[in-house]
């Protein structure tokens, strides 16, 4: 069982986050060498998707992503953790702004300040990650979040996001497991 196949069809969260890392620990114990990670998400949670980015990262095996819909927002940097990151021809990828949803809360300036820069570092972080992961330049991956960009197959080869498109997914005969919360 050295090479799994992994389907993260969910939103990044907090909860869908343990539940990968729960079944990549199991799979690592299990003797996995490769991990191929089967991507489609709207996206969700930056903290949530840069624990996952980094976690990817750091695993000491080979780490293969593979977008089969949509890799949107931070499942964009999700994606970008694979050392090899294919894409199917029918898909898309979403860069845009960070955004904070507020309900009922109150600010004062100290911590609105506060907010203000922790969105900036998200964005700062991110960007960095992509742009070292795509081969381009820091202030041309912010600019493109700032402004919200959509990505095809071929638009996202072009970008540096994408190694190869590819429409096959899984071999015939692999491990193949579902995330599921």
């Amino acid at each position: 069982m050295s090479e799994i196949y992994l389907n993260f069809n969910l939103e990044v969260n907090p909860q869908s986050t343990q539940a990968l890392f729960k079944l990549i620990q199991d799979q690592l114990s299990k003797g996995m060498k490769k991990l191929n990670l089967l991507i489609s998400s709207p996206g969700g949670f930056v903290d949530s998707g840069i624990a996952i980015y980094n976690f990817l990262k750091g695993l000491p095996i080979e780490v293969v992503t593979h977008n089969y819909g949509s890799c949107d927002s931070i499942a964009a940097l999700v994606f970008c953790a694979g050392l090899k990151r294919y894409t199917v021809t029918n898909s898309r990828f979403l860069l845009h702004g960070i955004s904070l949803p507020i309900e009922n809360q109150r600010f004062n300036e100290t911590s609105l300040k506060e907010t203000l820069e922790s969105l900036k570092n998200q964005r700062e972080t991110i960007s960095k990650i992509i742009a070292k992961e795509c081969k381009t330049k820091v202030g041309d991956v912010e600019k493109n979040m700032l402004e919200g960009i959509i990505l095809n197959s071929e638009e996202a080869s072009k970008y540096g996001l994408v190694t190869e498109i590819k429409d096959d997914l899984i071999p015939a005969g692999v491990n193949f497991i579902n995330v599921i919360i």
